[in-house]
């Protein structure tokens, strides 16, 4: 059917609309919807055919190759019971010429050895009584086979066999030259299947020797077999009398294959006419959806180019793809300068160059797994960009992994605002400690005062001691030890002010807690003396973790000092406890007062900035603790504690490697 296109637009002309509704033309369409549809009805007619001629030749070829493995193992059974029986007739007439009755037992050890389906070789007198057995004597036999020789009148030079037992075990005898005596060997007719019949016959049939009533003596096989299963069966008489040998097969799977195939061919015939009747529905729709298609295509692209996040695509090679506007004004190059282009990117940061492409190749490694990093790019005109990039698989229609998509975020005003929010954080932190250092100058100025002053009166007496002539060594070497000791003292005062007041980086070194709190009680102990108070510890181990020291004295030093501060006023005890205890994989510091509490007004803001309970505070204490807590990866909460006063509760977690969190200026 010609159709003929006009104008620009999508709609049909109007020759090509009136050529598709006349009745002569739906007709045709008819017509030629019916030709698959015979072509696939012909189809299973002619499958169906060749698949009924081949079952029939499958069957009888089944047919031909059961009767050919049932002969084949029935010649191999007759062969072994040969072999036994020509074993017999060499015992027999070794033994009439004399050979010694040792030797002979030894050649019979041997073929049981060698033969396990010989279950016995029983020698007996003339008058059938049993001289020796092998291989013990509880050796089976067949005492009616014996007295059947012993009555018969003549010699014959092939064994004879007895009946066979209930328990699948048939006996051959044969009588000595001379009347010398008799010997028979006991076969296990299921031991004979068992070694003989070769595994690749037992995975497909069943083998019995069984007698004429169908009861049976031996079997080998490894399935139950169907009554209505192709079987063979062969006289195995001579030399078992009233035996047969049967061969089964498992499963007759032909007519089940080819019902099989006829219902798979009558099946793709239905598929196949319901997938015509589908395509010939969906023929109607397939326009609609491609209109819909381009409609959605054109909203996705202008999704893309409004937004302001970054899209770049790029394959397994690194070769761009795609980029939208909102990359190209990130980076200021234009979509054409960068789709098909190669790494390097002309918009990586020159001294990152080797760094992202360490970082493309782990990306690759990495299978299918969404990333996101940070790193810099370089704008077109020399400005650095602080970015963000998330990495996700590009999967492509088929489900085929073809590249990466990439939202790249510009992090430049954020970075500049984070840092602007650190600088204040900083000088607000080291405010705090010189704030507190200010509120405690008076004490520290007396806690300094005791080691001078004692320095000095050491130093007057060992003055004396050398003007007054012939001094004692001991007393100069007592006074200079304890002169030194005060000199340390006090320089461990000034030192420990010192590393308060400038300015410093956070250090995360393995930390012993206790160690902190021990030196924080100690420097705060002429503070404690100077409210009233006794800062009380109670201190479990915990391990060593990571932690910058200072910053946590600082944080101890301001909980102990308000927990001191609150108990100016109203107290119902005059002790600050201190208590440090595992729970979990944390380290937990409380630090408990006994003073008036906190208001339920004032509890719910008590972290916030400015937010004060004492009329001269700034109110950023707490909040500069509690940054500094969350530097350590930990929480800080309080409570109100059973007898009054607060609880403040330092939680640490203990994790391996060093704490990353904001630079302070310590």
């Amino acid at each position: 059917m010609k159709r003929r296109k006009t104008g620009t637009g999508n709609s049909a002309s109007p020759d090509e609309t009136w050529s598709i509704g006349t009745p002569f033309a739906r007709r045709r369409l008819d017509l030629l919807a019916l030709i698959p549809l015979m072509a696939i009805i012909a189809l299973v007619i002619l499958v169906a055919g060749v698949v009924w001629i081949v079952s029939r030749n499958e069957a009888e070829q089944a047919r031909m190759k059961l009767a050919t493995d049932a002969l084949w193992v029935e010649q191999t059974l007759r062969l072994q019971m040969s072999v036994d029986e020509d074993m017999l007739a060499r015992m027999a007439l070794e033994a009439a010429s004399g050979t010694n009755p040792d030797i002979l037992d030894s050649r019979a050890r041997l073929h049981i050895a060698s033969n396990p389906e010989i279950l016995s070789i029983i020698w007996y007198d003339n008058a059938g009584q049993r001289q020796r057995a092998l291989p013990g004597e509880r050796a089976p036999g067949d005492d009616a086979l014996v007295k059947r020789l012993a009555n018969s009148r003549t010699r014959g030079a092939r064994p004879v066999y007895g009946s066979t037992s209930e328990e699948g075990q048939a006996t051959m005898g044969l009588a000595l030259p001379d009347e010398a005596g008799f010997v028979t060997a006991t076969v296990s007719l299921q031991l004979l299947l068992q070694r003989h019949v070769p595994w690749w016959i037992a995975e497909q049939y069943g083998v019995r020797i069984r007698d004429m009533d169908g009861k049976s003596y031996a079997e080998r096989q490894l399935l139950d077999t169907n009554p209505d299963s192709p079987s063979h069966r062969i006289s195995f008489d001579p030399p078992l009398h009233g035996t047969e040998l049967m061969i089964t097969a498992y499963e007759d799977q032909k007519g089940l294959r080819a019902a099989l195939l006829f219902g798979a061919i009558g099946a793709l015939a239905i598929f196949a006419i319901l997938a015509l009747a589908v395509l010939y529905g969906s023929s109607k729709r397939r326009r609609a959806a491609e209109a819909q298609l381009r409609s959605e295509t054109a909203f996705r692209s202008a999704m893309e180019e409004s937004l302001t996040v970054g899209i770049r695509a790029r394959d397994h090679d690194g070769r761009i793809l795609y980029v939208n506007s909102a990359f190209c004004d990130l980076v200021g190059w234009n979509s054409s300068d960068l789709i098909g282009h190669l790494p390097p990117m002309p918009y990586w940061h020159p001294q990152k160059t080797e760094e992202t492409r360490a970082r493309h190749e782990h990306l690759a490694r990495s299978g299918t797994k969404a990333q996101s990093f940070e790193t810099h790019f370089l704008h077109r005109d020399g400005r650095e960009i602080d970015v963000q990039v998330y990495e996700a698989p590009l999967i492509d229609s088929a489900g085929i992994h073809r590249g990466w998509m990439g939202s790249v975020i510009d992090l430049t005003e954020q970075k500049r605002a984070a840092r602007l929010t650190r600088e204040q954080d900083e000088t607000m932190a080291r405010t705090g400690r010189l704030v507190t250092l200010g509120e405690m100058a008076s004490t520290l100025a007396h806690e300094l005062n005791q080691p001078l002053a004692a320095i000095a009166s050491y130093a007057a007496g060992m003055s004396n001691l050398l003007n007054a002539g012939n001094p004692d060594p001991a007393l100069l070497c007592e006074a200079t030890g304890k002169l030194g000791h005060q000199a340390d003292r006090a320089g461990q005062i000034i030192r420990h002010i010192q590393d308060l007041v400038k300015k410093r980086e956070p250090r995360f070194v393995e930390t012993r807690l206790d160690e902190v709190i021990n030196e924080t009680v100690s420097f705060l102990s002429a503070d404690a003396r100077a409210h009233r108070v006794v800062i009380q510890t109670d201190l479990h181990p915990v391990p060593a973790q990571q932690a910058d020291r200072i910053l946590l004295e600082q944080v101890l030093i301001n909980l102990i000092r308000n927990g001191m501060e609150a108990m100016a006023e109203k107290r119902h005890g005059d002790a600050v406890l201190i208590r440090l205890y595992p729970e979990g994989n944390h380290s937990m510091i409380e630090v408990e007062d006994q003073g008036c509490g906190i208001s339920d007004d004032m509890a719910g803001r008590l972290f916030e900035a400015f937010a004060s309970t004492k009329a001269q505070g700034m109110g950023m204490g707490l909040k500069i603790c509690r940054s500094i807590i969350e530097l350590h990866r930990g929480q800080l909460a309080h409570r109100s504690a059973a007898d009054g006063g607060t609880i403040f509760l330092i939680t640490l977690p203990r994790a391996e490697g060093k704490s990353e969190g904001k630079a302070w200026a310590a």
